[in-house]
C-alpha cells in the first residue's frame, strides 16, 4: 500500500480535476470536491456495499439531466476517498492514475451518465 501525505493527495485530486475533458469541465457547476480518507458506514450502506468492499469516489447530489432547468439546489459533492486508492496503488503515478479515473468516473455521474456508459466513454472494464 502506497501512502502519501494529505496536501500531496489533495494536489493529486486536483490535477485530477484539471484533467476532465474541456467539454465536461467548462459545465462543471455547484459542484464541491472533498477528499476524505475513507467512506462512512452509512455511505456504504446506501450503496449497498459491506464494511469490507472499496469504494473510491462518491457522487452526492442531483444529475444534471433531472434537474429540468432548476438552478435553486443546494450544492453537489464529490468525494474521493485517500485510503482505499491508496490500498491499490503501488506507485505515485499509478495512484495519479486511480484518482484520475474516480475524478472522471463520479464528474460522468454528475452528467447522469451511467456505469456502462462511462466505460464505454473511458474504454475500461465495467467488471473492475
Amino acid at each position: 500500500m502506497l501512502q502519501v501525505s494529505d496536501q500531496e493527495f489533495e494536489k493529486i485530486v486536483g490535477d485530477g480535476i484539471d484533467a476532465i475533458p474541456p467539454r465536461y469541465l467548462k459545465h462543471l457547476d455547484n459542484v464541491a470536491f472533498i477528499v476524505e480518507d475513507e467512506p462512512t458506514q452509512a455511505q456504504l450502506r446506501q450503496l449497498g456495499m459491506r464494511w469490507n468492499d472499496l469504494l473510491f469516489g462518491l457522487y452526492e447530489g442531483v444529475p444534471l439531466p433531472r434537474r429540468m432547468g432548476t438552478t435553486k439546489i443546494l450544492p453537489d459533492k464529490i468525494t474521493i476517498f485517500k485510503r482505499p486508492i491508496e490500498l491499490i496503488s503501488r506507485s505515485k503515478e499509478e495512484l495519479r492514475e486511480h484518482v484520475r479515473h474516480t475524478v472522471w468516473h463520479e464528474v460522468a455521474h454528475y452528467y447522469g451518465l451511467d456505469h456502462k456508459r462511462i466505460h464505454e466513454l473511458d474504454g475500461t472494464n465495467p467488471n473492475h
